[in-house]
């Protein structure tokens, strides 16, 4: 097994949990399994996400060393079983990115990104003689998935050739859409949801041919929903209203109102 030496910060690190692990350490610590960790590893990349998102590098900060924390408690259950070292771990993902950087560490050349991308993912069926699909993990978020799948698709030549060809698709997925909606024939929601997903589905490769993350789009989008409704609420109640007893001109003329207000605040 490789040698567990770690820079000096995050020896630092992993000593902490090693001694939280440890016969005097906290005994909430010590009953942690590795079955355990995986919520909060989810969890803490969220948060980081949501940081990310708000771009709030102090925020950012704390968020990392959460997520960090969990990283070095996996390499501690790992040293514990004797299947993982810090050492292995750094020297294992230094391996990979060196041979996966010709362009950098060899004598390949890259133009750009995009190519940088179409020889990383050719590169990488050719190494491990696997599905392209297979680095992208089903448990992401739907959008997300799609996103990453068809980014790794496209690495391998599987995609439209232009932007506008995509466009052109998602009106089709949209018109099927209506077309199963306003069926004179009995309405089938297992068609319609089927014909919901091709739509979001092409919505996320319309994302990444504009080289724009959908789920990060979708996140801003809700962030910005989130906050205009709490300010129709907040006039309601100055009003004396409250979302119960508001009719639908009401909240529509408010939400309107606060559109103004926004743009009047940014311009």
């Amino acid at each position: 097994m490789p040698s567990s030496t770690a820079p000096t910060d995050l020896r630092r690190l992993t000593d902490l949990v090693a001694r939280l692990r440890g016969p005097n350490g906290c005994p909430w610590d010590r009953e942690q399994a590795l079955g355990n960790l995986r919520a909060y590893l989810l969890e803490e990349a969220h948060e980081a996400a949501a940081a990310i998102d708000a771009g709030d590098w102090q925020q950012i900060e704390g968020e990392l060393g959460d997520l960090l924390f969990q990283v070095a408690f996996l390499l501690r259950l790992g040293e514990e079983a004797g299947e993982l070292s810090v050492g292995g771990v750094i020297d294992r993902i230094e391996t990979k990115m060196i041979a996966r950087h010709p362009h950098v560490f060899g004598d390949e050349t890259a133009p750009d990104a995009a190519s940088v991308r179409r020889a990383w993912e050719r590169r990488k069926v050719a190494e491990e003689d696997i599905s392209p699909l297979a680095g992208a993990p089903q448990s992401l978020p739907a959008l997300l998935y799609a996103y990453r799948m068809t980014q790794k698709a496209a690495g391998v030549g599987f995609d439209w050739a232009r932007t506008e060809q995509v466009i052109e698709k998602l009106r089709e997925e949209l018109s099927e859409l209506e077309a199963e909606i306003t069926s004179v024939n009995q309405l089938d929601p297992a068609r319609i949801e089927e014909e919901l997903g091709d739509t979001l589905f092409t919505v996320a490769n319309l994302g990444r041919h504009l080289g724009i993350d959908p789920e990060g789009a979708l996140a801003r989008a809700n962030r910005k929903f989130r906050r205009r409704f709490r300010r129709v609420e907040e006039l309601l109640a100055e009003s004396g209203g409250s979302l119960a007893n508001a009719d639908p001109a009401e909240l529509e003329r408010l939400w309107e109102r606060v559109k103004s207000e926004e743009s009047v605040a940014s311009s």
